[in-house]
């Protein structure tokens, strides 16, 4: 191989690794607004005040989330472009159907989380939604594979 071919792979691969990190980080702070906007009480702020439960809640749906999303990028192959844009668009998939099956967890299980969060105490039920999260995500992310 020669030196300009050896530079032009090494470069398009680090443009992808820039562009699919991009993607990932707007993924991610949308799935994170989604969570913030669909969890009862103002998400941020409790995180912010240290309410453990709020913050065990948030880890557990940002993981749950990156799960989505690395599967999302890690299909998506060919072209940079396809690439991109089905990471995105399973991506956005990804976090609305997660957005949606973890609401009815709640609603089955009876749980109610603006309750939960606003505790100053860890309660043992801030698992069950923190496994909820996990377990969608990972069920999700499967999905895209």
């Amino acid at each position: 191989m020669s030196a300009a071919g050896y530079w032009s792979i090494v470069a398009h691969g680090a443009a992808a690794i820039w562009l699919y990190a991009a993607v990932g980080f707007v993924l991610m702070v949308i799935g994170f607004f989604v969570l913030d906007w669909t969890t009862p009480g103002p998400l941020r702020q409790m995180v912010r005040a240290g309410l453990p439960n709020a913050a065990v809640i948030t880890a557990a749906g940002l993981l749950s989330q990156a799960f989505v999303i690395v599967l999302a990028i890690y299909t998506a192959s060919g072209n940079i472009t396809e690439g991109l844009v089905r990471a995105l668009v399973f991506g956005l998939i990804g976090i609305a159907a997660q957005t949606i099956c973890i609401r009815l967890i709640e609603w089955v299980v009876g749980l109610d989380v603006g309750d939960l969060l606003a505790h100053r105490r860890f309660a043992p039920a801030t698992l069950v939604v923190a496994a909820a999260y996990v377990a969608v995500g990972l069920i999700i992310a499967a999905a895209i594979l």
